[in-house]
């Protein structure tokens, strides 16, 4: 019977992190030339990497851009979209398997999550170098480090920051393991 409650709880957190990753960015788009670079989907995500493990947290990464494509048309789905489905997958899988083996320390945390990140937009690269393929636009190595990294500095910051405090709030409060 436990093993039933530790499951549905793990299907509601990462119900959870799915909704917030659809209803973030309606926050973060009100905020001129910032707004898309801080990556709102991308902190439910990680959270659910840490509150439900990496299979939950694929699962949510992978699922969230076309579905916040089908219901609000953003973000467009070739190639932005497609891209995206498997670097927040990337990012919820590495985060929530490496928190699992690494020690509960609160360096963990931060290995777990600077590690995901980077795995991440290795995929992302990797994705948007193979649909560069079927589009008109090619996708170069400037392109990469622009979109990796560049232009993501505002996210990478706020992701670093963030994203740690809620996951010890959450330890402190129960909510995940410590």
């Amino acid at each position: 019977m436990k093993n039933r409650s530790v499951k549905s709880n793990r299907l509601i957190r990462a119900a959870v992190c799915l909704a917030l990753c659809l209803v973030l960015p309606f926050l973060t788009g009100q905020i001129p030339q910032i707004g898309q670079a801080l990556s709102p989907m991308h902190i439910p995500v990680f959270l659910c990497g840490f509150l439900c493990g990496p299979w939950y947290a694929l699962a949510v990464g992978l699922i969230a851009p076309p579905l916040r494509y089908l219901l609000f048309h953003m973000p467009p789905i070739f190639p932005t979209g497609l891209a995206m489905s498997f670097e927040l997958a990337a990012y919820g899988a590495v985060c929530g398997a490496l928190f699992l083996r690494l020690p509960k320390k609160r360096s963990s945390i931060y290995l777990a999550l600077i590690a995901a990140m980077l795995a991440g937009r290795v995929v992302w690269g990797v994705v948007r170098a193979i649909l560069s393929g079927a589009s008109a636009a090619p996708f170069t190595w400037q392109a990469f480090l622009a979109g990796a990294f560049v232009n993501a500095v505002p996210g990478i910051i706020l992701h670093i920051v963030l994203v740690p405090v809620v996951v010890m709030a959450l330890q402190r409060a129960g909510l995940v393991e410590q």
